[in-house]
């Protein structure tokens, strides 16, 4: 597995040093009170990598993390007071 990772490690190394140096052209990012110079290709991959960074982010936050704390309550140990009170009968309204 790890000889996998390693290959596309480097085939997107390859392909990021490919789109920088196809695209050499010096562009001026104005963000209002700063102006960046860079060219195209640092650019594309700048955003590139802010866009996986933003949406990991996003899965993260909105599926990962509710799905982990809905483990930890359900893998939580059952307490002495709740074993005594028995099983629960079903609710019908679900």
């Amino acid at each position: 597995m790890t000889i996998l990772r390693l290959l596309v490690l480097v085939a997107f190394l390859a392909a990021g040093l490919v789109v920088g140096s196809l695209n050499p052209q010096r562009i001026a990012l104005d963000f209002g009170i700063v102006e960046v110079v860079t060219t195209t290709g640092i650019a594309i991959m700048v955003s590139l990598l802010a866009g996986v960074l933003l949406g990991g982010g996003m899965v993260m936050a909105t599926t990962v993390l509710p799905l982990h704390a809905r483990l930890r309550r359900a893998n939580r140990p059952v307490t002495v007071a709740t074993a005594a009170e028995g099983p629960r009968p079903p609710n019908p309204g679900t």
